[in-house]
């Protein structure tokens, strides 16, 4: 089979043949029907992350059942699955609540899931060590339902923690309406009756999360302009949530600007950006966090709001083969709402 293989750091994704798998007792065996591409996959190939090469990329994972190891239950080949991405130790107290993004054992693991150290998705099969990591998708296209893996599932996650914080005079400010931001756009929408701003460099992306339900569109290519812009709009009390999907250090000081007091910043881009957080830097009052990705049973009701049809991710569909050219699109600010890999 065809797999795109992170090779080394510094170096480009390679198009290796690889053996087909077959699934041990407890393993399910999973043929891909699309994989999304992550800006993460450009962190680990040009970054030392501590992933040991060779393994196959892709952490957005859906398909169809192919083969059940022995002992498996509750799936039966042909089922359409999402495949959930943090693959924790399964025993921990956090693993048991479903949260395998915070698991107590982290440290131990063989890599933090299926393309992320261990072999993901964007290949023509992907072993998946245990049925708990799989989430049934129904009626969705799995080329369709992949980036709810992560583009959908980590915005989620992070609005959710913010709700007790929200209220329906507050404003939150979407920062990048990519991949994650398009979605956080859409779940925002559905979750909360807050106003929302959308602020990227890119107004293609802007026009599309207008679309898409955002209030407010503003460039935020010149920090002082894009503040301008939108301290009018939040009015006096700031902005409640801060959303910041690139994590860059123009974004984080853009968020820092525009948060109001009693607030919630929230981190999930990997960008490398830094603000000293002390009194005076920040409005008084300020939940700062980094979460990470989400649980399974979030993941569940990611898929329960797609399959009803409220939330939906904008995908463009382009075959395994040119994985290579896509993450130099995707480098180079060219994809708007996501690319998924399909093999062929």
């Amino acid at each position: 089979m065809q797999a795109v293989t992170f090779v080394g750091v510094g170096r480009k994704a390679e198009i290796r043949e690889l053996p087909k798998p077959s699934p041990a007792p407890g393993q399910v065996l999973v043929k891909i029907g699309g994989a999304g591409v992550c800006h993460s996959d450009l962190h680990v190939m040009e970054e030392d992350l501590g992933f040991t090469p060779p393994f196959t990329l892709g952490h957005e994972n859906a398909g169809w059942v192919a083969a059940l190891g022995e002992g498996v239950t509750g799936f039966e080949e042909g089922d359409a699955v999402a495949v959930y991405g943090p693959w924790g130790c399964g025993r921990c107290h956090a693993c048991q609540l479903s949260m395998e993004n915070y698991c107590e054992n982290w440290a131990q693991m063989d890599g933090f899931g299926g393309g992320l150290g261990r072999d993901g998705g964007m290949a023509d099969y992907m072993l998946v060590p245990s049925a708990r990591l799989l989430v049934p998708l129904g009626d969705l296209s799995p080329a369709q339902a992949a980036p709810l893996c992560d583009a959908a599932l980590t915005p989620y996650h992070a609005i959710k923690r913010a709700l007790p914080q929200l209220n329906p005079a507050s404003t939150v400010v979407v920062i990048g309406v990519g991949g994650l931001g398009h979605m956080a756009v859409q779940l925002l929408r559905v979750l909360a009756p807050v106003r929302i701003i959308a602020a990227d460099v890119d107004d293609r992306k802007l026009q599309q999360a207008k679309a898409l339900g955002a209030d407010d569109t503003v460039n935020n290519r010149n920090i002082s302009d894009a503040v301008d812009l939108i301290r009018p709009i939040t009015g006096p009390a700031g902005a409640g949530l801060v959303l910041d999907c690139v994590g860059n250090q123009s974004t984080i000081d853009l968020g820092a600007k525009v948060l109001g007091r009693n607030s919630v910043w929230t981190i999930l881009g990997l960008a490398g950006g830094r603000h000293v957080f002390h009194h005076g830097s920040t409005p008084y009052g300020t939940t700062l966090s980094i979460p990470y990705w989400g649980s399974r049973v979030e993941l569940m009701e990611v898929i329960a709001m797609a399959r009803a049809g409220r939330i939906h991710a904008e995908v463009t569909e382009y075959p395994l083969t040119e994985a290579v050219t896509v993450y130099e699109k995707l480098k180079a600010g060219e994809i708007t709402g996501r690319a998924v890999l399909v093999p062929s």
